[in-house]
């Protein structure tokens, strides 16, 4: 047997819900896409906005392409130019003279014949002082003197500088001359290691004197030229040729110094 049946209705709670009104469906899909198109375009301007320190930092933060970068070969550097500086050098010390030349080895023969014809010669000569002098004997006076010291290193430690110092007391005692009125005295070129040249009148009588004194490492040479001056003549008027004649002496004189 079933069981029996109520003798009243049975009165249902529940019910299904009814469905959405066909209007309100497309207000509301329509709601939903506008929503999301302004959330979209709001981010789309977020990120695409210039300036601001958002922006700035994602752009730092982009990572560099994985691909690897082409690097260019490795060059070679060009050979060094530089040149070894050469190693510093010293003047080699002056070797100085152990003994003076021959005596009268300077000037030729036929120099002194053109200078002084008729010559008398007279020499001497020790170990530090040699002259050497030619005076005409016959026709007008003329008169050729050599004359040579030695500041020998025997006799002391520095004999360069030493006839340093006496080319200077030569160069002074010209100046001082109270036996005779200076026309000249100057230095000179191109004779030894230093000289000067000297012209000069006697006053005792009428004569011209040129002189060349040159030194050559520890010598001191001079060499001197003297004429007679006509009674009616200038003296001045022989410098030149004094002096021209003393200076030609002093050049052969100075190759015997080789």
């Amino acid at each position: 047997m079933g069981l029996p049946r109520p003798s009243e209705p049975f009165q249902r709670v529940y019910s299904a819900p009814e469905p959405p009104s066909p209007a309100r469906r497309p207000r509301l899909l329509a709601w939903i896409v506008g929503l999301a198109a302004f959330a979209l375009a709001a981010g789309t301007v977020f990120l695409l906005a210039p300036g601001g320190d958002e922006g700035r930092t994602v752009a730092r933060s982009t990572p560099p392409s994985s691909a690897p970068r082409a690097s260019a070969p490795p060059t070679s550097a060009p050979p060094s130019t530089t040149r070894p500086s050469p190693a510093p050098t010293t003047a080699a010390p002056v070797r100085p003279l152990a003994a003076l030349p021959p005596v009268c080895g300077a000037p030729s023969p036929a120099t002194v014949r053109t200078l002084v014809p008729s010559a008398r010669r007279d020499q001497g000569a020790n170990e530090i002082l040699t002259t050497c002098t030619y005076t005409a004997t016959r026709g007008p006076f003329r008169w050729l003197r050599v004359e040579a010291r030695l500041s020998a290193p025997s006799n002391s430690a520095a004999p360069v500088e030493d006839a340093r110092r006496f080319f200077a007391s030569q160069w002074a005692q010209a100046r001082d001359n109270d036996l005779a009125r200076v026309l000249t005295l100057e230095r000179t070129s191109g004779l030894g290691d230093e000289a000067f040249r000297l012209f000069k009148v006697d006053k005792g009588q009428p004569t011209a004197v040129g002189e060349v004194t040159m030194r050559l490492r520890n010598a001191v040479v001079t060499v001197g030229y003297s004429e007679m001056v006509p009674a009616k003549g200038d003296a001045a008027g022989r410098e030149r040729a004094c002096l021209a004649k003393a200076a030609q002496v002093a050049r052969e004189v100075m190759k015997t110094y080789r």
